[in-house]
């Protein structure tokens, strides 16, 4: 089993030892809470942490570079996977538990069954240029779920369209937990923190910031009336002048994703995927 000190939190990475931390964890009828992430942590997920500790007794995190996410052309390879300075922050946050399986623990051999979600995850947002990664989310958070058992799991509102496919896929399932989401973190120029800032150079860094802004334009043009489709027109240019190459930027309903035309369809949320250099980024905020 596992042994916790000072300076560090529990450490499994069998479902044995993870089972045994949970038990001690759990003691008195405390409460867990769980923060899946695939390491590489920044101060987002770290925010994710805190919100975590205000909603539950004890907090766990777990730490796996989901492989089925990623399609063959993505960054599985170069994904960062930095453990001793995750491990490290975590300790800071006085994480109580971490979960960093193997792939061969996750997907041992034989492995046979997969989650297909539907509803938000065929949106045709993400799921229009990653089909394989929805997939891959679901069944590995599924499978965190079942082997975490907590009763509550944050998300980071960052990745939007993920949010709302977990949310409907433990709503679904029946699952006993609640799924949390917590506001994006940023810099102070408005970019959204992300594993991925890393790769950006020194010039796409300076122009990735656009994505915020014109998305908060967009917003406010569109709370003051102005058609839906002509704000996101010039979202889009903006976006363009910056240097990106845009994957989509669009107006859905804030809980099924679905197109929208005006703000009486429903509660409105932007999202934007765009490329600038090798990185895409992705943003999102509400009306």
């Amino acid at each position: 089993m596992p042994k916790k000190n000072a300076s560090r939190p529990v450490v499994a990475r069998t479902l044995p030892a993870l089972r045994r931390a949970l038990d001690s964890l759990r003691g008195g009828g405390k409460t867990l809470a769980l923060v899946p992430t695939m390491g590489a942590l920044h101060a987002g997920h770290l925010a994710l942490v805190r919100h975590a500790r205000r909603h539950a007794d004890k907090v766990v995190v777990s730490i796996f570079v989901n492989p089925t996410q990623f399609g063959p052309t993505e960054d599985f390879g170069r994904y960062p996977r930095t453990w001793n300075a995750d491990l490290a922050a975590l300790a800071a946050e006085q994480v109580d538990a971490v979960w960093a399986p193997t792939p061969e623990t996750m997907y041992p051999d034989g492995f046979a069954t997969r989650i297909a979600p539907a509803g938000p995850a065929l949106a045709g947002l993400e799921d229009r240029f990653r089909p394989h990664f929805f997939g891959g989310v679901a069944t590995v958070v599924a499978k965190l779920f079942l082997q975490c058992r907590p009763d509550i799991a944050v998300f980071g509102q960052k990745d939007y369209q993920q949010l709302k496919v977990v949310t409907r896929m433990a709503k679904d399932l029946d699952l006993p937990l609640r799924i949390v989401g917590a506001p994006t973190v940023r810099e102070r120029d408005g970019l959204a923190l992300s594993s991925r800032n890393v790769y950006l150079s020194p010039a796409e860094r300076a122009a990735a910031p656009v994505l915020f802004a014109a998305l908060g334009a967009c917003a406010a043009e569109i709370r003051h009336g102005k058609r839906i489709a002509a704000a996101l027109a010039g979202a889009r240019a903006k976006i363009r002048r910056a240097g990106f190459a845009i994957d989509y930027v669009e107006a859905r309903h804030a809980e099924t994703l679905a197109p929208i035309r005006t703000q009486k369809d429903g509660p409105t949320r932007l999202l934007v995927a765009a490329k600038i250099g090798t990185t895409r980024l992705i943003d999102n905020i509400a009306v």
